[in-house]
């Protein structure tokens, strides 16, 4: 009774570990070819995600069933309003991951994850719009999240023949990056720190350049031209510039949004595995295997946190 209790108090947050994990798997699927690896790492880490993804799913609409009012909380708070796109996201890449190996599952995964993407964004641009309790203080990276998947749709929307809608998609995510890039960089230049919980959430910005990348290649017929070659390397001087401010971010509390961290370096391994493949430049090569070996100590690390804390009671409790 007292864990059915718990899931009062289970956060929207969780997802972003499934999004962490599910990019982990397609970093690892994408990346294998260049290890010289087969499949079955890859295989082992999807299988693992959607069990994760699915009781994490069930556990959400327990929450929302047994204690609706929670919900509307998360929904009403101006940071974490923007992490109810995630499963949607998960969605997308889990139909990136299939592409490889059922292509109706793909399909499947492509059209729900479009779904939920396409209503979850407009309900949360529509809240930005229209809600006046929004103040520069609530803006965080986190606020990516809601248009990041649009950037996502192609990866997958390209090859399963949704060349238009992937367009679409890939334009309303790539001018909203832009406008929310602006405001998230004047809000930490001109204003206060960013909450120390959502810190994590920094990583993030590197995460839609290395998306739109992959995405634009999708689109162009995998032509590397000038904007390509500026959505990859802006994105790795972001991956750089935030790598000297782990020391300092390693050292604060923690919270599920560590699990920021994941995604978007899964982000950064697809798009220099792509970048090696276009190029056969072995330093794209060296970045591939050093940000994957960065990442996959990351999700560990994450891993055995994130255990802890469960064991301990301390992240399905009230904040």
């Amino acid at each position: 009774m007292e864990k059915i209790q718990r899931l009062r108090h289970f956060p929207v947050t969780f997802f972003s570990l499934v999004l962490g994990m599910a990019g982990f798997t397609l970093a690892v699927q994408r990346s294998m070819p260049l290890a010289g690896m087969g499949s079955l790492p890859s295989d082992w880490l999807l299988y693992l995600t959607l069990a994760i993804g699915g009781l994490s799913v069930v556990a959400y609409l327990l929450k929302s069933l047994l204690h609706p009012g929670e919900v509307a909380l998360e929904w009403g708070h101006p940071v974490l309003i923007n992490f109810f796109p995630l499963p949607a996201i998960v969605l997308l890449i889990f139909s990136a991951v299939f592409l490889v190996r059922d292509i109706e599952t793909a399909r499947y995964f492509f059209m729900v994850g479009v779904f939920l993407q396409f209503a979850s964004s407009v309900a949360i641009i529509s809240s930005w719009m229209s809600e006046p309790h929004y103040r520069i203080s609530h803006m965080t990276p986190a606020w990516f999240i809601p248009i990041m998947g649009s950037i996502i749709v192609p990866l997958s929307g390209v090859r399963l023949g949704n060349l238009e809608l992937s367009w679409f998609f890939f334009s309303l995510g790539l001018v909203f990056w832009i406008a929310l890039f602006v405001i998230v960089m004047n809000r930490m230049i001109f204003h206060a720190s960013i909450p120390e919980r959502f810190m994590p959430t920094l990583f993030i910005l590197f995460a839609p350049p290395a998306l739109g990348f992959l995405a634009y290649l999708s689109l162009n017929g995998g032509q590397l031209d000038a904007f390509a070659r500026i959505l990859y390397y802006f994105s790795l001087y972001l991956f750089v510039l935030l790598l000297f401010r782990l020391p300092s971010l390693s050292r604060l509390e923690f919270h599920l949004s560590w699990w920021a961290y994941s995604f978007p370096i899964a982000a950064r391994v697809l798009a220099s595995v792509k970048m090696f493949s276009l190029t056969e430049n072995p330093f794209f090569r060296s970045i591939a295997f050093f940000e994957l070996a960065f990442l996959a100590i990351v999700v560990l690390f994450l891993i055995i946190r994130t255990a802890t804390a469960m064991v301990s009671g301390s992240i399905c409790t009230e904040e």
